[in-house]
């Protein structure tokens, strides 16, 4: 049920809409016709090796997509899964070919040109900073797979997204607002969550100077992501309770469920600036984005009741002569604050009729970012203001790349791009006991850990389109990795200071070979092979994050090398009327696979270590197949199917899981986008999501399916339609989980969705 605040809000934006709706004929006079807009990714055509494999979308693409955050966009495409819990999820992660989803520094997105990907934490903490752009905003988007250009550096493993917004070049306004609602039933909880999104842009040409501004503001609730279950308990003084849910965890263990994490609310406003300015031939984009961002977990539910009908929050208990322990801590409540500032400059020219330069710098600062616990659940008689405070200060990253295009090079066709970059993490992250942690109070640090690394690299990339069959590339990058000023906590307790352990420097050099070579005997048909040697650096959090907090404790391997990939694609396609069919196989061996392994412990405790994994060895088949007016006239089709065979072929460590699948690696994955153009104001779309089950250990030992903790396969089904009226307002109406599918990639999906969407551009 929507709440006041947000009725009002609700009822201020579509107000807003009717007002816009009201001004437009004043302003028909100034803009009859739809804006000019320019996309500086369509100009890149030398940014990848030419038999690169990829993916593009343009807006026309998404007609049939639910879209309510940017990460929507591209969740439908080949070899690609995102990992969003619920809309205005933070913990999006993304991942690419023979890269789980929890790998998410073996992925790279970049929007126009300034980095959103994450890479100082990994899993669902290193999630891409999906909402410092707004999905609104968004043009067109490339999808690049694998290593296999000199310009990206081993953490393309997966792959690249590249996100390109328009660039107004006459006045436009454009507003839009969505809600959403879903109803989830799982464990004890059983309710229907809502939100919604609103978007502002106003975007002008003045000269030669772009102006465009927006706001987003997203607020939603999500259904709860943790289920918990007891412990085990040698105590004799039990509580009987009823209420508890027997069922099995993800490795058939019987358990009981005592409650939940409850609704999770989250409000995040962003805001972005672009300015372009044109000096002559030449060009700069400014691109200012920061974000306000709040989440709380405030409304954990509790299954148990005692004899009196009183709800239980922790203690030893007893139902039907099962006994555990509901600790204490785990129905606590939190609420987190984020506040994130990305300024990016890009620019581009040419220094002669055949060299082109550009440059693109970025910096990245975490202005805040805190997150409070409590120590037992407010209603709990336990409860105090006694508590946790986790904080990140110093956290960031900086990047720096220069690039020259050479185009004549006295042989016809043949093309070159050079390059430097420069890329620079920070991560400091403190946590505290507090005396009253609804304030945010430091009493005294628990542990402290963090440090730097640095990656510098000079890339040269060539292209040659050798005649009308053949092309050529050719590449290498070079790569000098540094880590620096590592630390962790270690305290005596007889010093009066809170202690640290600093870690030794470490550096590493490598070269990265690349090649690929493209053949089209006819028209019709062509064929590509690729080869890509690509180093994967260890970040931050990986190196050096080494903290105990009251319910996870985190060991860093200062001594990790990085990973060490091959990756091959062979690809085969077809022209057809009215576009492309695609085969796609592709190979991946990779060497000191840095993973990231955690056991849930009696109490409530999880213990996370990073441990390499000797060698992987990926091999898959994909079919893509990109056409319009399939069968009849105006029905477009974007299907793909992957076939993927992830192995652990070699662990010294631990021998005994060589053999088995490699984690989160469904083999089977596919995705629909069927789109039907009922006139030139009105589509009508259907999209599916489909993938096989898989594991979440490397010891394979989870096979429970449709419980907490699992890693299941499902088919998710969608409906949208649109229908575009001749004043620039747009209706659109659809549905995700058709079927109200309930499955686990560990957390839930969400379950059936409901979506509501007014626009407005004048």
């Amino acid at each position: 049920m929507l709440n006041n605040a947000r009725r009002a809000s609700l009822s201020l934006e579509i107000a807003l809409i009717i007002s816009a709706l009201a001004c437009s004929q004043a302003l028909a006079a100034e803009s009859e016709s739809i804006e000019e807009v320019v996309v500086w990714g369509e100009q890149s055509n030398q940014r990848a090796a030419t038999s690169h494999p990829s993916s593009l979308l343009t807006q026309q693409d998404l007609v049939s997509i639910n879209v309510a955050t940017t990460e929507d966009v591209v969740k439908f495409e080949p070899s690609l899964v995102i990992r969003r819990r619920f809309i205005g999820d933070s913990n999006g992660t993304m991942g690419m070919r023979g890269s789980n989803m929890f790998q998410t520094s073996r992925s790279m997105v970049f929007a126009d040109g300034v980095p959103l990907h994450y890479l100082l934490q990994s899993r669902w903490n290193g999630a891409p900073r999906w909402t410092m752009v707004s999905a609104s905003e968004i043009a067109q988007v490339e999808v690049l797979y694998g290593p296999f250009s000199a310009e990206f550096s081993g953490n393309s493993m997966g792959g690249v997204v590249l996100i390109e917004s328009a660039i107004p070049q006459e006045r436009e306004f454009h507003v839009d607002t969505s809600y959403f609602s879903q109803s989830f039933d799982a464990y004890g909880f059983d309710d229907t969550v809502t939100g919604h999104k609103a978007f502002f842009s106003y975007g002008d040409k003045i000269g030669d100077t772009s102006v465009y501004f927006s706001y987003n503001r997203l607020d939603s609730e999500s259904q709860p992501q943790t289920f918990y279950y007891g412990g085990g308990t040698s105590a004799s003084n039990l509580t009987t309770v009823t209420g508890g849910i027997a069922g099995n965890d993800e490795r058939s263990n019987l358990r009981t469920f005592f409650g939940d994490t409850g609704v999770q609310d989250t409000l995040t406003d962003n805001y972005k600036l672009k300015i372009g300015q044109e000096f002559g031939q030449w060009q700069a984009l400014l691109n200012i984005a920061y974000e306000d961002r709040f989440n709380g977990a405030n409304s954990p539910n509790s299954y148990l009741t005692d004899g009196a009908g009183n709800t239980v929050w922790s203690g030893n208990v007893i139902q039907n002569g099962v006994a555990f322990n509901a600790p204490t801590s785990r129905l606590g409540v939190s609420e987190q604050e984020r506040d994130s500032l990305s300024v990016g400059l890009r620019m581009r020219g040419p220094i002669t009729e055949s060299i082109v330069f550009e440059a693109n710098v970025n910096q990245f600062e975490v202005l805040r970012d805190e997150t409070r616990s409590s120590f037992a659940n407010p209603a709990d008689s336990a409860y105090s203001l006694a508590g946790q405070v986790n904080d990140f200060g110093d956290t960031g990253w900086s990047s720096a790349e220069a690039k020259l295009y050479f185009d004549d090079l006295g042989v016809d066709g043949l093309g070159l791009i050079l390059g430097a970059r420069h890329d620079a993490y920070e991560l400091n992250m403190d946590v505290y006991s507090s005396a009253n942690y609804s304030t945010g109070e430091f009493t005294a640090f628990t542990s402290r850990s963090g440090g730097e690394t640095q990656l510098n690299a000079l890339f040269a990339q060539m292209n040659w389109d050798v005649n009308a069959q053949w092309d050529l590339g050719l590449g290498a990058r070079w790569e000098s990795f540094e880590s620096d000023n590592g630390y962790f906590s270690r305290d005596d307790a007889t010093t009066p200071q809170f202690d640290v352990v600093s870690v030794p420097k470490t550096s590493r050099k490598e070269v990265s070979p690349k090649f690929s070579v493209g053949y089209q005997p006819v028209e019709q048909w062509r064929f590509a092979y690729a080869l890509g040697k690509a180093y994967r650096f260890p970040i931050v959090e990986e190196l050096f994050s080494q903290y105990s907090a009251y319910n996870a404790i985190s060991v860093a391997n200062p001594e990790l090398q990085p990973e060490d990939g091959l990756h091959q694609n062979l690809m085969l396609e077809r022209d057809v009327a009215g576009g492309t069919v695609r085969v796609n196989l592709f190979q991946e061996t990779i060497k000191d696979v840095i993973e990231s392994q955690s056991e849930n412990l009696p109490g409530g405790l999880s213990v996370r270590t990073f441990i390499p994994v000797d060698e992987i060895e990926t091999r898959g088949v994909e079919f893509i197949a990109n056409i319009d007016d399939l069968a009849i006239d105006n029905l477009d089709v974007r299907f793909n199917m992957v076939y993927t065979d992830s192995e652990i072929v070699k662990n010294n460590p631990d021998p005994s899981i060589e053999g088995n699948d490699y984690p989160r690696m469904p083999q089977w994955r596919g995705n629909l986008l069927l789109t039907y153009h009922i006139s030139s104001q009105w589509d009508a779309g259907l999209n599916m999501q489909y993938a096989s089950d898989s594991f979440g250990r490397n010891d394979n030992t989870d096979r429970e399916d449709g419980v907490y903790g699992a890693q299941d396969g499902f088919t998710r089904l969608g409906l949208k339609t649109t229908y575009n009226f001749t004043n620039g307002v747009a209706l659109g109406l659809g549905v995700d989980n058709v079927t109200d599918e309930l499955a686990y990639v560990a957390h839930p999906w969400p379950g059936r969705t409901y979506y509501a969407n007014l626009s407005y551009d004048f």
